[in-house]
């Protein structure tokens, strides 16, 4: 890590924020011009061979309390979800999300990026345009990988080092369950920005030859200390706010440095100066924070927390937007593999996995526990079953968009849940998460000079009930799947609805292995329906995918960057990271992060007259 001595006066170049698209952004300027002077500045600490970044089981760690690794963002109580607060957890790192993620391999549909371009007036935002950058951040080292995908970028995606005994049984139950949507082959891409409702493995951002995760830092940042000394990381600092000139063009920025890493810091706000382009990469949750704090954004927000306007633009921190997650989880067989212990970090299992891979060179440790799913679109008789709530935005949203999912639906080889509430014992989980919420939330500051300070934070989880409805089908649907699985050995009543107990849809709880395939369907009474939906809104997590909160779109439709990212009102401050998104994506967010890293280098290039070939 750089120490506080280290960071210059001025440089080419000033990224606010070391997350995945801030990291490919220099990594990738970097790359092309040796010449550059390139300074990123990240709020967490380094990552450089840690295993808790390297080996893939170990991501739990990043969510254990007392994580140094990410920012934990908690919302205003809501009434949507039962009076309680919503927390989400955001990479503080070198890397960001992408290097504490679940490294879940999903890309969006080709119609989110193509929105992205006509709905919301963006060119050279559109799928043609994005798949060539998808391309090159690439090497996909899954057998029968399409034109999509990329055969010589940084990041590798694979199958994982190994799998458990819980991916062939899902896909196999699923399709006994479903043969409508099981007439196609058992593996088959769901990544290629046009493929869906198929059952299948789930690819993992984990690199199949060293078992390693597939994150930015590792990639496009650390290998050029030798070949690139213009560039510079330092870490721990908190950037506060952008610096001006007279003429409203941004001149670097002001930071301070987080006391957490640096308890021995200086305390005084520093400057460092950009002299070509300041570019914001802080998150949604950061990159509106740093606007606000430089006067740049609504008048009502900014005057709230004594901070003196010098744009006015109200899109600044709205247009929250994440996937709404159900994780319910099934008790498993004694001889079930899974990760429990692994990922309850349990030293014994982790010292055995280490000693098997020296052993044998496989390792349990190069696996994120994400076996498989589908990406889910309704036929017509299941659409019904969503109700008039959904069909309303089924007909203005999904009719015409064939390409768009509604739930990802899948299966996890761990618990993901409260863990304090059952046994320790073997588990696996069903995961349900809406690819496209319709509810909406915000997040501004409440304090003009605190970077450490809460948010006001509403992230709109369950304010539509198009939304419940279909995490409450997605529960119920892989219920059926659950409960065929040949692990299956019951519920734990705890994590799932408080049925009625003479119920039939309560019943199942007490079960103690698998149904056979033609047991008909549970029946679920209105009552159970209602202590569904109390269970939905008690339990509704995110997916970490938060974005929008600086989109790209008009000004006067409550944009806060054009197509060329930049912040409208001043000159010389670009954003880049998922906080630009104006639309959502049916997908895990990292390889959309990832998109928007490359496609801000392409820009800023093209604009600094930087030469050289993109794109494969």
């Amino acid at each position: 890590m750089s120490t506080p001595t280290q960071i210059n006066e001025e440089y080419d170049i000033v990224i606010a924020g070391g997350g995945v698209a801030g990291c490919v952004v220099a990594g990738r300027l970097a790359a092309a011009d040796p010449d550059l002077r390139i300074l990123i500045l990240e709020a967490g600490p380094p990552t450089y061979n840690d295993p808790a970044h390297v080996q893939p089981a170990r991501y739990p760690s990043h969510l254990a309390p007392g994580s140094r690794t990410v920012r934990v963002h908690t919302s205003r109580p809501s009434a949507a979800l039962g009076g309680r607060s919503a927390a989400v957890p955001c990479g503080q790192c070198l890397g960001g999300g992408g290097s504490v993620n679940f490294m879940m391999y999903t890309r969006a549909s080709a119609s989110d990026y193509d929105d992205w371009e006509t709905v919301h007036e963006n060119p050279g935002w559109g799928s043609k345009d994005l798949i060539p950058l998808l391309r090159m951040t690439e090497t996909y080292q899954v057998p029968g990988g399409g034109p999509t995908h990329g055969t010589d970028g940084p990041l590798k995606v694979s199958l994982g080092g190994i799998s458990h005994d819980f991916q062939e049984p899902f896909v196999q139950v699923a399709r006994t369950l479903d043969p409508a949507r099981a007439g196609k082959p058992y593996y088959i891409d769901t990544n290629d920005l046009l493929t869906i409702n198929v059952y299948t493995r789930w690819p993992r951002w984990i690199n199949e030859e060293t078992g390693t995760r597939s994150d930015v830092p590792h990639n496009l940042i650390y290998p050029l200390k030798e070949t690139r000394p213009n560039l510079h990381y330092v870490t721990g600092i908190h950037v506060k706010h952008v610096t001006f000139d007279d003429e409203n063009r941004a001149t670097g920025v002001a930071f301070t440095f987080n006391p957490l890493f640096h308890p021995d810091g200086p305390a005084e706000t520093r400057t460092v100066r950009g002299t070509k382009l300041v570019v914001i990469s802080a998150g949604s949750f950061g990159s509106p924070g740093i606007l606000e704090r430089s006067g740049i954004g609504a008048k009502g927000v900014l005057e709230g927390v004594g901070v003196k306007q010098r744009v006015d633009l109200p899109g600044v921190g709205e247009n929250y937007q994440d996937h709404n997650m159900l994780f319910i989880p099934y008790l498993a067989a004694d001889e079930a593999q899974t990760f429990d212990a692994i990922f309850h970090n349990d030293e014994g299992a982790i010292d055995a996995a280490i000693t098997e891979f020296s052993k044998t060179g496989m390792d349990p440790l190069s696996h994120n526990a994400v076996e498989a799913g589908i990406k889910w679109r309704p036929d017509p008789s299941e659409l019904a079953k969503l109700g008039p709530e959904f069909q309303e935005v089924w007909d203005s949203y999904f009719v015409n968009s064939p390409d768009k999912p509604v739930l990802w639906i899948g299966i996890f080889s761990v618990l993901v849940g409260d863990a304090t509430l059952v046994p320790r014992r073997k588990y696996f989980t069903m995961g349900v998460y809406t690819e496209y919420p319709v509810a909406r939330g915000h997040v501004h500051i409440t304090h003009g000079e605190d970077v450490s300070a809460s948010l006001d934070f509403v992230p709109g989880y369950l304010e539509s009930m198009a939304d419940v409805k279909v995490l409450t089908w997605g529960y119920k649907f892989s219920r059926e799947i659950a409960r065929r699985m040949p692990h299956f050995r019951g519920e734990p009543a705890a994590l799932h609805p408080a049925f009625d107990p003479g119920s039939k849809a309560a019943a199942v709880q007490h079960a103690e292995g698998p149904v056979a395939f033609d047991t008909p369907r549970i029946e679920y009474s209105d009552e159970d329906d209602r202590a569904l939906e109390a269970y939905a809104r008690a339990t509704v997590s995110t997916t970490w995918h938060a974005l929008g909160t600086c989109a790209m779109k008009p000004r006067e439709r409550g944009g806060v960057v054009d197509s060329r990212l930049n912040v409208y009102g001043v000159q010389g401050l670009k954003v880049a990271d998922l906080s630009i998104g104006p639309g959502n994506v049916s997908a895990n967010t990292y390889s959309t992060a990832l998109v928007i890293g490359e496609k801000a280098a392409v820009i800023i290039a093209e604009e600094l007259g930087i030469k050289w070939r993109y794109g494969n």
